[in-house]
């Protein structure tokens, strides 16, 4: 079975094992719409298609607006990701995707990790493992405390405590260790297959899917780790130096990277271009991104946006971006090809203001929706090196650099003028880190959290609130949930603002 048919028909099977639930009918304390013992394997498909639903939904959309990669805009009516942009994002905006988080990822991965106890299936409980680590990592950067320690106790426990980010991360630290030990077990009496939708196919073997898993664990620690570099350089140098000298095994190509691969089917397009589909004219390039690589005449952009004004010819394009408070209009550029697939026909020129001045193409919706990448994974070990951990720091960033560029689509001399004109660390140690993490901010675009992470750890790129936005700094997290706040007596007191830090941005 593919992973396309795969994806298309997991709602399928879900129907057909609820529609035979309905034999239980005159039983009141069975939900008849509820599958109450669904197989590992069907658990698996689900978690991994939902983690990559999830990383094109809501939770990107927040750190992409606050980051200023993606703008809000509009025809004149005001839209939520306006909102979102100025900083108007309430506890009630976030609850549907708390509970995403929570009752589905989370649940189904712990149901995963228990089944796969039960069955000493040791690689299930592995991979379960590393995507419930990546989630919470998610959590503690959006929000700060969060439950753990007693969370997915299902009915025994329905109003855990929120423990504290910094726990989190350590506990989380130490799951990633145990879902190492766990996947490189020689026998397992099961193992993921084909039913998984990130990292599909033959688990074991010299080529098996495991070496990704465990290269996507180890690459995750290091992207937990450098997070510490603001609170605790020196932790961060000390455990990162430890981690690459024991042997561990990291990314070494983009088809390692940690993304779900969509189709250009109904129901299986990804989630960011969805969005653009059912809310047209809402969002766009933002300036900062564009202005950003406009100045260094990157061919990525080619691939990330569309032209404006619009032309046929890529090799005299321009591109402008949006930004918050602008003057209501659609006279910008707009997501292309990197984010929404390949387009299926020639584009139709838009005519706006009496010019050509946007385009409209026919996407495939086959882009994956990426969390971590190859190229996220060499600009982290080049700030690292360039803190005092082991490598060199000119080599990992012009690495970052061309894995971005090759996972673009960006042809190979036109990469290596890039890194010829724009591929030297010089300066002092901060403008490095500047180079650095400007280069990671266009690299990670589509990535959720990530660049706002590090717009909030570094300060860079340096970014000011729109001249709209409803408090003057950039938000450090984002408020609670307000149904957890209702119904969970333990949750901590809602914050009075956005200006709550994360234990790293201390």
């Amino acid at each position: 079975m593919t992973i396309k048919k795969l994806i298309i028909n997991t709602t399928l099977i879900a129907s057909l094992l609820t529609a035979g639930a309905c034999s239980d009918y005159l039983d009141i304390n069975k939900d008849p719409n509820s599958i109450s013992n669904a197989p590992i394997e069907q658990l698996l498909t689900s978690v991994t298609t939902s983690v990559g639903f999830m990383g094109g939904s809501d939770i990107y959309r927040y750190g992409a607006l606050i980051s200023q990669q993606v703008s809000g805009q509009g025809t004149g009516a005001t839209t939520q990701p306006q909102e979102y942009e100025r900083y108007n994002i309430q506890g009630s905006d976030v609850n549907n995707l708390w509970n995403t988080l929570y009752a589905t990822i989370l649940s189904d991965a712990e149901l995963i990790v228990t089944k796969a106890n039960e069955t000493t299936s040791p690689h299930y409980a592995g991979v379960a493992k590393i995507i419930k680590a990546y989630v919470y990592q998610l959590i503690v950067d959006t929000w700060g405390q969060a439950p753990y320690s007693e969370a997915m106790k299902f009915t025994e426990n329905t109003k855990p405590k929120f423990d504290d980010g910094a726990a989190i991360y350590t506990s989380t630290l130490a799951l990633l260790d145990e879902a190492i030990v766990d996947i490189k077990q020689p026998t397992s009496t099961k193992s993921p297959g084909v039913n998984s939708t990130i990292f599909s196919g033959t688990f074991t073997g010299a080529t098996g899917t495991r070496l990704k898993w465990e290269r996507l664990a180890n690459t995750l620690k290091l992207r937990m780790l450098i997070h510490y570099s603001k609170i605790d350089r020196a932790k961060a140098v000390s455990q990162i130096t430890t981690l690459v000298n024991s042997g561990a095994i990291f990314m070494t190509a983009n088809t390692d990277n940690f993304e779900m691969p969509f189709f250009n089917s109904p129901r299986a397009q990804n989630s960011i271009h969805q969005f653009e589909l059912d809310r047209g004219d809402q969002q766009f390039p933002n300036n900062t991104l564009v202005s950003l690589m406009n100045t260094k005449n990157d061919p990525r952009r080619a691939r990330f946006f569309t032209s404006f004004p619009f032309t046929y010819n890529t090799a005299t394009s321009t591109y402008k971006g949006a930004k918050g408070n602008d003057a209501p209009s659609t006279a910008y550029s707009r997501m292309h090809i990197y984010l929404r697939g390949d387009t299926t026909k020639t584009a139709a020129p838009i005519n706006t203001n009496g010019s050509l001045n946007s385009t409209s193409y026919t996407y495939t919706g086959a882009a994956p929706i990426r969390m971590i990448t190859f190229a996220e994974y060499n600009f982290i070990r080049a700030e690292a090196a360039l803190y005092g951990a082991p490598g060199d720091a000119q080599t990992f960033y012009q690495a970052g650099i061309r894995a971005s560029m090759a996972a673009a689509g960006v042809a190979t001399a036109a990469i290596d003028a890039y890194v010829t004109a724009n591929g030297t660390l010089i300066g002092t140690e901060s403008d490095k880190l500047k180079l650095i993490i400007e280069e990671k901010f266009t690299a990670n675009f589509g990535v959720a959290v990530e660049p706002w992470t590090d717009i909030r750890r570094t300060g860079f790129p340096v970014i000011t609130p729109p001249a709209n936005a409803l408090f003057p700094t950039v938000p450090r997290s984002l408020f609670y949930p307000q149904s957890e706040i209702d119904l969970n007596p333990n949750a901590p007191k809602q914050k009075a603002d956005l200006s709550e830090r994360i234990f790293w941005d201390k």
